[in-house]
């Protein structure tokens, strides 16, 4: 019998994070993957550079790849310093590769990258969201009730 899944994800230093997606897009379901990254990209990470506020991800070949995320060259990297912008693979299982693949072909879905973050082990991860696109009027919504909290909590403490 297979393990039950966490709900969230054990991350104990968050490098970037993409604030944005939440409000562009509907969040369906995570995933936590791995990354495959060279030694000065690691080093680059963990001093806390990169960001993934552009990227997205995308499946070629059966294989999932994070396109667009920057990862700065380290500053005391050599020669053999890293390409800042080059895609990098996500290590995923085949089924769930599978599983986004046909949620991004059947329901027209995006992969997006919410954080990249060291778990309590050390290792590299992102939290990829399988999302769908906003609309102007949703995004309005959104807005609205966000500044109605705000206003809210904000009654709340003066009158209590």
């Amino acid at each position: 019998m297979a393990r039950p899944k966490h709900t969230t994800f054990d991350k104990k230093k968050i490098v970037a994070e993409n604030r944005r997606a939440r409000f562009d897009y509907h969040i369906e379901d995570t995933y936590e993957a791995g990354i495959a990254l060279t030694g000065t990209e690691v080093k680059s990470l963990r001093s806390g550079e990169g960001s993934i506020a552009e990227s997205y991800a995308e499946i070629r070949g059966g294989e999932a790849f994070l396109v667009n995320a920057n990862v700065p060259e380290f500053s005391h990297g050599n020669r053999f310093n890293h390409e800042p912008k080059r895609p990098r693979k996500l290590l995923l299982h085949a089924r769930e590769v599978e599983k986004l693949l046909g949620a991004v072909e059947r329901k027209g879905m995006t992969l997006v990258p919410l954080s990249v973050y060291f778990n309590s082990r050390g290792r590299a991860k992102v939290e990829l969201a399988l999302a769908k696109g906003k609309q102007t009027h949703d995004k309005r919504a959104t807005i609205k009730e966000r500044d109605w909290k705000r206003d809210k909590a904000r009654l709340m403490r003066d009158k209590g």
